[in-house]
């Protein structure tokens, strides 16, 4: 299969988590779906390693592979939908994530003597640069968090860069040894780490809110089987088969795409400024991944 195949369904996928994340609000508390969903993804691909007949990770490996799940989705997606919930713009939420590329880059050069050249980082930039013109409207309207909660703005921040710090963990981390053990065994695994920490962040807030619609179900649906089933896994392909910055340039693609959608399902504004930012994020991609 092309590899910019692979790629464009990547993106595509996991720009649907912004959309999925606004259409669950009013109908279920974000760690209780993220449970659901997750725990949903763990099954799918269990059954899918038990009839494959599959080697399971054993050991410290099978720990390793938990902890992994838990930075790259329970972490990552539990800490910035909590700061989103305690009044962070989303907005502020999606430009941090756009800078995840930048410290997967930077961090994976002393790691794993991965070194982008000046146009690999030139294309970072572009990235980056594509994606505030994109949400340049929102960033406006943005200010300090909003106190929807009860934790201080300074804990909400320190929260947020802490999600985008555990998602470059988690990412990194399927560069090691996790990287031998069968894909459908780790990712059975690794979803199951993230249950966790999305079961222990539903305990801890006292979530509970689960209003059963077709809405409700049907981002389920797609959240279990395409986003932490396709995208993620597709993304962990990329990762031990390439440059971790190299794969992870493609999220700067996310927030154009999903201000396009926002545009097609909300009937939200599109701007000709956001327009021309998806345009200088996609060439930055190109030149990051060239």
């Amino acid at each position: 299969m092309p590899a910019s195949f692979i790629a464009t369904v990547f993106v595509v996928l996991w720009s649907t988590g912004f959309v999925v994340a606004r259409a669950i609000t009013p109908y279920a508390d974000p760690n209780l779906f993220l449970l659901a969903r997750f725990g949903g993804t763990a099954l799918i691909f269990a059954l899918a390693s038990l009839f494959a007949r599959a080697t399971w990770p054993r050991g410290r490996d099978f720990g390793k592979h938990l902890v992994a799940g838990a930075l790259l989705q329970g972490v990552y997606l539990g800490a910035g939908y909590w700061a989103v919930a305690q009044g962070l713009s989303a907005g502020v939420m999606a430009l941090l994530g756009a800078l995840q590329p930048l410290a997967t880059a930077a961090v994976a050069a002393p790691l794993f003597g991965e070194r982008l050249s000046r146009r690999g980082w030139t294309g970072m930039a572009l990235g980056l640069a594509g994606v505030v013109l994109v949400l340049e409207p929102k960033l406006t309207a943005a200010t300090a968090p909003t106190p929807h909660g009860s934790a201080p703005t300074w804990l909400v921040v320190l929260i947020s860069i802490a999600a985008i710090g555990a998602i470059t963990a988690g990412t990194l981390f399927q560069k090691t040894s996790l990287a031998k053990a069968d894909i459908r065994s780790a990712s059975a695994v690794q979803n199951f780490g993230a249950a966790l920490v999305a079961g222990v962040l539903v305990l801890a807030l006292g979530e509970h809110r689960w209003i059963a619609s077709a809405t409700l179900w049907g981002s389920l649906a797609w959240g279990i089987v395409m986003l932490s089933g396709v995208s993620v896994t597709l993304l962990v392909w990329m990762v031990r088969r390439g440059d971790a910055a190299r794969a992870t340039a493609l999220m700067f693609l996310a927030p154009p795409l999903a201000a396009l959608e926002g545009y097609v399902g909300f009937g939200e504004t599109l701007l000709p400024m956001q327009i021309v930012g998806f345009a200088v994020a996609l060439v930055g991609v190109l030149l990051a991944r060239s």
